[in-house]
């Protein structure tokens, strides 16, 4: 059942960037954009539409999403957090191809992330994704804390499969269930994934994982087990949840890459020029990142080694 080939979507320039304290140079980001673009990937989040004064290393969204020279068969998408965020997407409609909404499955992290309900937010979700349809872009789901929520703990499954369904219901054609905080654990998400095909149907569902506790690809490989085909990384292992402090790291682009490239998975991504640009960003940040391919390089085989 495991798939033949997989979509991943690369959200480090939002998701990776939106955590580094010291702030990145526009051109640097409008640099490492372009080499994620000519990896090979088909699908590219390069920025969030958030109030400067909230998220100020992404102030400079819209001047990256003009600057970057970015392929026509690259899907660009920004993440939105409400009406106000939807029109600052609009006003650069030429740039993008596809808008994420978000909120958390948890009520207290929802509160402490975006200081509304669930309900709240979902009620003004489902005005944002009506009218992003009707611009036609391509609309994403994605519902944080969706295998554990570090305030509340368990997250009952039946809880998420619900709001997943209102998104869906509302226009998006595509739900993310993200392990926000690396709570998940393998057999926790093969029976979620197993569930979901028909708890939420007719969607894309997606996988966003973090490796925060190091079960981020097994994770992974219990999601492809039950059929899983599209997921979210990020170059370099950048990025994680601002909300508790300590719950960082996605899993690395280049380790998910160079994994399902071992099992025969297809991907459509250049391994080397992804960690070309990992090595780009580990330069423009001063410090080493933790993804775990770029510090021991690809798996390459030798005749005299065996296999």
């Amino acid at each position: 059942m495991i798939p033949e080939a997989v979509r991943i979507r690369e959200v480090g320039p939002r998701d990776g960037f939106q955590n580094e304290p010291e702030t990145i140079a526009t051109d640097d980001k409008v640099r490492l954009v372009e080499m994620l673009a000519r990896t090979g990937v088909r699908r590219l989040e390069v920025t969030s539409f958030v109030r400067a004064d909230v998220v100020p290393q992404l102030a400079d969204g819209r001047e990256v999403l003009e600057r970057a020279e970015i392929p026509e068969e690259v899907s660009v998408s920004v993440l939105i957090p409400n009406e106000r965020g939807l029109e600052a997407a609009l006003e650069a409609r030429e740039q993008i191809d596809e808008v994420n909404v978000f909120l958390s499955a948890s009520e207290t992290h929802n509160r402490h992330n975006v200081n509304r309900s669930v309900e709240e937010s979902l009620a003004g979700l489902e005005r944002v994704l009506a009218r992003a349809d009707e611009e036609g872009l391509r609309c994403e789901g994605v519902i944080s804390t969706s295998f554990g929520c570090p305030y509340e703990g368990h997250v009952p499954p039946e809880r998420v499969f619900e709001i997943a369904r209102r998104l869906a219901g509302a226009g998006a054609v595509e739900v993310g269930f993200g392990d926000t905080t690396g709570m998940a654990n393998p057999v926790q998400v093969g029976e979620f994934f197993g569930r979901a095909p028909e708890e939420v149907p007719e969607v894309e569902l997606t996988a966003h994982f973090h490796d925060t506790r190091g079960q981020g690809l097994a994770n992974v490989l219990a999601a492809l087990q039950v059929g899983v085909d599209s997921f979210e990384s990020s170059f370099g292992e950048l990025g994680g949840c601002p909300v508790p402090p300590g719950a960082t790291g996605n899993i690395a682009s280049e380790d998910l890459v160079s994994m399902l490239r071992e099992m025969g998975i297809e991907t459509g991504i250049d391994l080397e020029r992804l960690l070309e640009a990992s090595r780009a960003a580990q330069e423009v940040l001063g410090r080493p990142l933790g993804s775990h391919t770029l510090l021991a390089g690809p798996v390459e085989w030798h005749p005299e080694a065996g296999r």
